[in-house]
Order: C-alpha cells, then sequence, then structure tokens
C-alpha cells in the first residue's frame, strides 16, 4: 500500500487557564516530579519553578524548551507550551505530502515493505493509517469494503464489530490492551478527536466468540513474555506479538506522532504460513 497523507492535524486549543504556569505544573504532575528535582534536572532552582508556575516570573524560550525536554512533554505539547508563555512555536508540523516528506515517505516504505510478508503499519496520532504493507492487506481480508473506505483508522478496523474484532480468539485481552493504550495518550495529548475516536472504539458492541481458541501443541506453549493478537484466519490461528517504534528526537510535529507497528510472528505455525507461497 502506498503512503497517503492523513489530513491536517487541528491546531491544538488554547490553555483554559491564562500563561504557561497551570500547563507546566500539570506535566510536572503527570511525571510526579516536584519542583526541587525539575530545577536540579534543568540547572534552576526550586524558586523559580515555583514563580513560573504561580506566574510570578516569566520564563525564557530557552528555559521553556529545556524544562518540556527534561518533562518528556510531546513536542505538540511543547508547542503549547511556547505559545502559553508568549513564544512562537519552535516546532513544525508538515504535511506528509509536502515534497519536503519524500526522503521520509521512501524510507518508511522501504522499512515496512522489508518487514513482509509480516504485517506492519504507519499510524499518526489519531490512529489514521499512513501506511501498510501486503501483510496488513492480508488480514483486512473479507473486512466490508465499507470499513475499508480511506482514512483507514486502525482502532476501528480492529474493534468494530464487522471488522477484525469477531475474527480476533483472544478478543477481550487485545481490547483492553488498545483501550488502555489510548487512555495512556489521551493522558498526555490534550487531543478532542483521539477522545472521541476512544469513545466511539470502547462503546463498540463485543461480538460473540465465533472462533474457538485451539489447545497449544505441549511443545508450543504461548509466549510469556508479551499478549499475542490470535486471529482466525482462512480456517486458521495466526499469532503474532505487536510492536511499536517512533522516531528518535523529532523536529517535527508530524514525524513526531507518526508511530511504525510491526507484528512479529509469534509461534513456528504462523511463520510457516506466512512463509508459504500461497499466503
Amino acid at each position: 500500500m502506498t503512503i497517503v497523507a492523513s489530513g491536517t492535524a487541528a491546531s491544538p486549543p488554547a490553555p483554559s487557564d491564562p500563561g504557561i504556569g497551570p500547563l507546566l505544573r500539570g506535566w510536572r504532575e503527570k511525571r510526579r516530579v516536584s519542583q526541587l528535582e525539575l530545577a536540579l534536572r534543568a540547572g534552576s532552582s526550586a524558586r523559580h519553578i515555583s514563580f513560573i508556575e504561580t506566574g510570578r516570573s516569566r520564563p525564557s524560550e530557552e528555559m521553556v524548551l529545556r524544562l518540556a525536554e527534561h518533562l518528556e512533554v510531546p513536542v505538540r505539547e511543547r508547542n503549547a507550551l511556547l505559545l502559553a508563555a508568549g513564544y512562537a512555536p519552535h516546532y513544525p508540523e508538515t504535511p506528509l505530502d509536502d515534497p519536503s516528506m519524500d526522503a521520509l515517505r521512501a524510507g518508511v516504505e522501504r522499512l515496512i515493505q522489508g518487514y513482509e510478508p509480516y504485517p506492519a503499519l504507519v499510524v499518526d496520532a489519531r490512529y489514521d493509517v499512513v501506511a501498510a504493507n501486503r501483510g496488513i492487506a492480508l488480514l483486512l481480508e473479507g473486512v466490508p469494503d465499507r470499513l475499508l473506505v480511506p482514512p483507514l483508522n486502525a482502532m476501528r478496523l480492529t474493534l468494530h464489530p464487522e471488522g477484525l474484532a469477531p475474527r480476533i480468539v483472544n478478543l477481550p485481552e487485545w481490547r483492553g490492551h488498545l483501550l488502555a493504550q489510548m487512555e495512556r495518550q489521551i493522558a498526555l495529548q490534550r487531543s478532542p478527536a483521539l477522545r472521541t475516536l476512544y469513545e466511539e472504539v470502547a462503546a463498540y458492541p463485543v461480538p460473540d466468540r465465533t472462533v474457538t481458541e485451539p489447545r497449544p501443541e505441549p511443545d508450543e506453549p504461548a509466549p510469556p513474555f508479551a499478549l499475542p493478537m490470535r486471529i482466525e484466519h482462512d480456517g486458521r490461528v495466526l499469532s503474532f506479538i505487536s510492536s511499536i517504534s517512533t522516531f528518535n528526537t523529532p523536529m517535527d510535529v508530524t514525524v513526531a506522532e507518526l508511530a511504525i507497528e510491526t507484528f512479529l510472528p509469534a509461534d513456528p505455525a504462523t511463520v510457516k504460513y506466512l512463509q508459504s507461497p500461497g499466503a
């Protein structure tokens, strides 16, 4: 599948409280870092951090970025901190179809195609699919066409009662994992779109289990190191371990919010099937 732009992300909403103080305090409390600890990390003083949080002091642009770095604030929210402090955003948000992104798009395409025949896809911050390989297309066989109309959304495709959900053998566990993942993301992002998506997919009815979980062979126990997604395909159950990768030290909001998810076969039977000529 070809990598595509997933639309222009909305600008971050204005903070409900004026100034950077409430935002900074919120991030510090989320990270469970004291004013003194943050000051030591950033080469400042607890008094100065306190003054920033109470609005008695306006930090420099450099200080805002330094504090955000030490609090591991997402790139989009670093721009929000800068705006709240009265500065221009530091990180651009470049559309994926911009010519300056040509090298990124080509590199991502090579990466996920090189992972074939195993499934791999790339999603943005709202879980819209911007690229996928033939392994993903294999898993989507049988999904109604109306659910495959762009923009595809990975959460909808997985949890919709007419999507992959009826074929996922361990749906309660996998569904719980995905919803918990979204909850963690929502806690770090002021994203109404992501909150709306979460409320939508969490409200989907859980389909009755139509696939029977086979007993593992004595010499092939279920992997204990991570929760697998076990999904029925063409009369057999395939088992995958999911891994998510992001870009190191991104300098653009769009790039920072891309995630590459790969699905590693969790048992020899899945490897054998995916590597067979007919798969």
